[in-house]
Formats: structure tokens, sequence, C-alpha cells
């Protein structure tokens, strides 16, 4: 989520100014986390223990609708997974029931997570000065959240919500609804410091980091069971009702290792140790996803990372269909690349790549850097690769999972050791 600075020392009521009366939940103390585009199409998870993630769906800025175009796959992707799947709005509507109805209207009937699941509204940002105002907007959007089937929440962070919201009322008419986030710091935490614990009544889910893992994640965690909302006993597999996208996420997470297939977007499981050459898996490799450029028996070449794994070691994302978003590609940045040969090797040009991946500077990506480009579709033309400085046949066969004779073939190359720089070599 974007938000501003939150954090103050607080004295520590952890135990919990939230414990609920009332049944105890399987979900107590899960943790997860929570996407936006940002985390791309299909999401990242921190730890093999996240149990849920809310992903944003969109949200009202004053008045203009702004989508998450990731927001369907990340649903799916977090079903596919044995997740719980929620959702958030993002709730720029001030003191206003009219731009708070008309988000409404836009985006109830686009929720994508299971009936019963969570719909927090986000109100961190453009409130108005009447207090009131803005407590009757927030609560005439959770009382249409509730109408319309789901479970409403409130998130912001508590500096912000004592200035701006009568939160009381809140909780009084929506008790324990609340998701608040405070940080200590903004080193990597992976547990919840409860020193700084945001001392409200009425927290269900505690946001406790925005650097969750390295390079940066929002880490929350569960206190009163609200996450097994629209789950059945906590089972994050059996959504109470069916949608697009919680169909899409299931029939992946039923996909078994000898169903992986070209094309398929999976993820590397937490509990892989070793790639097929025996070397380890660093962790940041298990935080992302990929697309499955070929199989060879029981292995799979992923792309980006250009290394074999063994399928039983990836979990499906996608059923690789009509469905899924096979026209959505990614790439790590390497030493030595540029944003035009990135493109390039894409069929498009650095402009539409600084685009679509918010880079206000195109001459600085670094090593390690995600790119996307969602365009033509996946696999539909030829994939292409642009020759670096110091590469040769055999480095670029390895690198692409290909043979010398397979390049050479494609590209009609007529002496295997004479490539050069910017060549574009088909594959």
């Amino acid at each position: 989520m974007k938000k501003l600075i939150k954090k103050a020392a607080i004295v520590m009521v952890a135990f919990f100014v939230v414990a609920a009366s009332g049944p105890v939940f399987a979900a107590v103390g899960d943790q997860g986390v929570d996407w936006s585009k940002y985390n791309g199409d299909y999401g990242n998870f921190g730890y093999d223990h996240d149990k849920f993630t809310i992903a944003q769906i969109g949200g009202t800025y004053g008045g203009s609708f702004v989508d998450q175009a990731t927001y369907s796959t990340q649903v799916a992707s977090a079903i596919a997974q044995g997740k719980r799947a929620h959702t958030y709005i993002w709730y720029q509507v001030g003191g206003s029931q009219e731009v708070a109805k008309a988000a409404l209207d836009h985006y109830l009937p686009k929720i994508q997570t299971p009936k019963n699941s969570i719909v927090a509204l986000d109100y961190e940002s453009g409130a108005s000065g009447d207090k009131q105002a803005n407590t009757d907007a927030i609560l005439y959007g959770m009382r249409r959240v509730k109408a319309a089937g789901y479970t409403p929440m409130y998130y912001s962070y508590k500096p912000y919500t004592l200035a701006n919201v009568n939160y009381k009322q809140i909780i009084k008419e929506f008790p324990n609804s609340l998701w608040i986030a405070a940080y200590p710091n903004y080193e990597v935490t992976p547990v919840p410091n409860y020193s700084f614990f945001p001392s409200m009544d009425g927290i269900s889910v505690f946001q406790f980091t925005s650097t969750y893992v390295a390079g940066g994640l929002d880490g929350n965690v569960d206190l009163t069971g609200i996450t097994d909302k629209g789950y059945e006993g906590g089972n994050a597999t059996k959504p109470d009702t069916d949608t697009p996208a919680t169909d899409e996420g299931q029939d992946a997470n039923e996909v078994t290792p000898n169903e992986i297939q070209e094309r398929m977007t999976v993820t590397i499981k937490f509990s892989a140790t070793n790639y097929s050459t025996g070397q380890a898996i660093p962790k940041w490799v298990k935080e992302n996803s990929y697309k499955v450029l070929q199989k060879s028996g029981n292995k799979v070449l992923l792309d980006n990372i250009m290394s074999w794994v063994a399928a039983s070691d990836v979990q499906a994302l996608d059923t690789g269909g009509s469905n899924s978003t096979g026209n959505t590609q990614t790439h790590i940045v390497q030493s030595g690349d540029t944003l035009s040969a990135i493109a390039s090797n894409w069929g498009t040009n650095w402009q539409e790549l600084a685009r679509q991946n918010s880079l206000s500077n195109p001459n600085m990506i670094y090593s390690g850097q995600v790119i996307r480009f969602t365009g033509g579709q996946y696999g539909a033309t030829a994939r292409t690769y642009t020759v670096r400085s110091g590469d040769n046949l055999s480095s670029i066969a390895s690198r692409l999972g290909t043979t010398v004779q397979s390049l050479v073939s494609m590209n009609g190359i007529s002496n295997p050791n004479l490539i050069y720089a910017g060549q574009t070599l088909n594959y």
C-alpha cells in the first residue's frame, strides 16, 4: 500500500486491546501480506507460513477511478497457492458520500474474492476538514460493503485516524473492524513488534511493517480470525462462493507436477532447496513468479532466471489457458542490460517499458530489478535475444535453455564464432 510515514513509540498493549469475546478462529495469529499493482500480476509472499493476502482492486482519487489490472490475477494466484484472498479499495472520498457512492457503485460489482471475504476501505489520504463528514462517508461505505455480502474493514494508521475520523463510531457499528498500520522502522521485519502496536480499540489486523522482506512488502498479522471470513474452517482452497478469479485459482491449485506445461506461470515453492543443477535456490527467487519456457521429463525451465527446477518444486499460478495473463512477461535486469535492449527483445520500445514500469529515469535500472511488459500474446511470435558484449553461442544457448545447433539453424548463422553485440537472435 502507498502510505505516509506512520510510526511512533507506543506503550505495549498488544494483548490485547483486540482480544475479542466469542469463538476462537483458526486464523488468529496468522501472518499475511497485501498487494497492489506494485507487486506484479501474481503478487509475492514473504514466507512459507503466510496464510492470506488482501489485494487492491483499484480506487477513487477524489472521484476519478483507477482500476488495478493486477487484481484478478493476484486473487487467482493467492487461491492457487492455497491462501485466503481478500480485497481492498483505495477510498479517497474525503467527507463526500456522493463520491463514496460512485466508488462503491463502481467497485462492488467487480469484487472477485468470495462472498463474506474482507473488503477493506483504505482511508489514508484526502480527508476533509469535517471529521464527522469523513466518518459518515466511511460508515456509508462499510454499510454498502456489508449489504453486498462482504466483511467491511477500515484501513489507515493511528495518527491519521485520530486526526480525521471518529473511529469509535466505526467500531460501535462494526466491532473489531480496524486494520491499522504502525512500523517501528524500515528494517526487514518478519514478525510483529508489539512494542509499536497502535493502542486502539477494535483492531483485527495489525500491519506491522512495509519491509516484510528485503526490497519491500507489507506484513500483517490477523489478531481475531477475521481473515477466515469467506472461507470454510480456515481452508483457503474452499471459498464459500465461486468467482472467475477463484475458479482460475482453484484450477491452478489442482495442477499436479506431471501437468505443468509450457506457458504456465509458476512460483517456486518455499520448501524447494536446490535447482536441478544442485545449486541452492536463493530466497528472493522464491518470492517471484515465472513463465515455464520448456519442460523436459520432471524438470521445467523458468524464464528470467533461465534455470531448470524440478516440476514438483513449483506451484502453478495459472493453467496457461486463454483466461490466464499469458501476455505479461517479466525480465530480471542483469549487469549490462539497457531498457532499449530489453524492449527490443520483446518487440516494443523503451518508452513503453518506462511507462508500464513507472520509470521516471529510463537510464536508471539496476541488476535484480524486475521489468514487466504487457503486450503481444505470449508465444505468438518467436522469442528473441539481443547479443551482448562477451556473449558466445554456447553461453547464450545455455542461458536460453536451447542448443547451439538450434540457434544456428533458426538464425541462418554460417559461422557460429561470428556473432556481434546488438545482433538479434531468434530462439
